[in-house]
């Protein structure tokens, strides 16, 4: 009788966690990491970064936006920024979380320390 291979194992979706900022996060210059955290743009609410970023030692590479499922009227998800390491040394990443029209002044701030090596 022929044998087949077990069935594959169904592996849960991973939820990706929001990024604890009170956490060093260390990296390799030239590596890419992420900051994940959590966001309801459907409420007008958008994260978006306190300038100024540091270009010697990060720069930005890009943001996306992961839905919570199933998808609701009103709910969230989770926005992932992804930056590059660029050379050795300690910076801080602020990312701010605006209200809708307002461009200006974050209604909350989440401060990341990042160590470059």
């Amino acid at each position: 009788t022929p044998t087949f291979p077990p069935p594959p194992v169904e592996t849960e979706n991973t939820l990706l966690e929001p990024t604890d900022h009170t956490q060093l996060i260390t990296v390799m210059a030239g590596e890419t990491f992420d900051l994940v955290v959590p966001s309801y743009p459907s409420t007008g609410y958008h994260w978006d970064i306190v300038p100024e970023l540091d270009a010697n030692l990060v720069e930005f590479a890009e943001q996306n936006y992961f839905a919570d499922q199933p998808v609701a009227p009103g709910s969230g998800g989770m926005e992932v920024w992804t930056f590059r390491a660029v050379n050795a040394g300690d910076t801080t990443i602020v990312l701010g979380y605006y209200p809708p029209g307002n461009e200006t002044d974050p209604e909350e701030t989440v401060t990341f320390s990042i160590h470059v090596e």
